[in-house]
């Protein structure tokens, strides 16, 4: 049977809005396995699940979700075990890691850069002598160099992980980790917990250059919906493989899995 990683952001609502078929695509989609997966390292599985369930989304579970700081946390764990850190980034990144290391500013076997807020010119110096003094290895949650949010109904850009890495990465010379997707690290945590094969998934996303990419490089088929910040008309991306499914709502989708038989 297929299994789905859907990211939320641009997919399944904009803000506190609700796109159109969502409730009734991920209706379908919890008649197989499936796993909500996202870059953004803000909120824990927890928040993201009551998010999920105020906004009318049936029967979501935090062990539904899978968030760059879950995937970071257990790729600084096993890269080495009782590790200490050094971490800059809001809330649900800290206490992510915290279950999986010990913070330490001054020892950091890692510094570990997610996204929100924290980062300031203190922070920086910190981390940037802790890679270079400590030989500290340099983490980025995920690398995206801006997300979108809403702010009092109004569209609005914040700095992403890859845009607060940045400064770490030209100080100190070194390319930091990327755990998030396209990375491998993501889609493998994800294909571990649900007990599939790669060939098994399909990525439902909204942007080419992170799920649509990332997925297809894993060998998982993959849905672009053009809801999010990649709109209808724009050109596709040179160099990234073409979607298997490139659709401008939930609702088209819904109905091109149904004649596919992949829906009922």
């Amino acid at each position: 049977m297929t299994a789905f990683l859907l990211d939320m952001d641009g997919v399944l609502y904009h803000g506190k809005k609700v796109l159109q078929g969502a409730l009734e695509f991920v209706e379908q989609v919890s008649q197989h396995q499936y796993l909500f997966v996202t870059n953004n390292p803000t909120r824990s599985p927890a928040q993201v699940a009551d998010r999920l369930s105020r906004m009318g989304f049936s029967d979501v579970y935090a062990e539904q979700v899978l968030t760059s700081a879950d995937a970071a946390a257990l790729w600084l764990r096993q890269q080495k075990p009782g590790f200490r850190y050094f971490a800059i980034g809001a809330k649900a990144l800290h206490e992510t890691l915290a279950k999986a290391g010990t913070e330490d500013p001054q020892q950091a076997d890692f510094v570990v850069v997610g996204e929100g807020p924290g980062l300031d010119y203190e922070k920086l110096t910190l981390g940037i002598n802790l890679v270079l003094s400590r030989k500290a290895r340099l983490v980025a949650t995920n690398p995206d160099s801006s997300v979108d949010s809403w702010c009092k109904g109004e569209a609005q850009v914040l700095p992403g992980g890859g845009a607060l890495v940045a400064p770490f990465e030209v100080a100190t010379g070194q390319k930091a980790v990327v755990i998030g997707k396209p990375h491998r690290f993501l889609y493998e945590m994800a294909t571990e917990r649900l007990g599939v094969s790669p060939g098994d998934c399909i990525m439902v996303g909204d942007r080419p250059d992170t799920d649509v990419a990332g997925a297809a490089a894993m060998g998982m088929k993959t849905a672009l919906v053009r809801t999010g910040r990649f709109l209808p008309g724009s050109s596709w991306p040179k160099g990234i493989a073409r979607a298997d499914w490139d659709v401008e709502t939930l609702i088209e989708l819904q109905a091109a899995f149904k004649v596919a038989g992949i829906f009922r």
